[in-house]
């Protein structure tokens, strides 16, 4: 039996960050959420550094994404910055 979730906090708008799941009103992607969480800062930490979030609105991204892991994984490759083009600079400077 499919369950249809609704989210308080998250939405997709065409036009918006190119459709992809944000926090509602702001054009943060849950996918940044993700990013931060997976780089080890925790809820309250990613709110002080976004502090237009509430902590509501960050448990919720994390929630969406373990409801759409395969979705957002994805967007998160699809915006990936290769490695080789992270340190280009550096290596130009030798």
């Amino acid at each position: 039996m499919d369950t249809t979730v609704a989210y308080r906090y998250v939405t997709s708008v065409p036009g918006v960050q190119g459709g992809e799941p944000c926090i509602k009103g702001t054009r943060i992607p849950v996918r940044t959420i993700v990013g931060n969480w997976r780089l080890g800062y925790s809820p309250e930490e990613i709110v002080a550094a976004l502090p237009h979030l509430t902590l509501a609105q960050v448990h919720e991204a994390m929630s969406y994404y373990y409801d759409n892991q395969a979705e957002i994984d994805a967007l998160i490759e699809k915006h990936r910055i290769p490695e080789e083009l992270l340190f280009a600079d550096r290596q130009k400077l030798g």
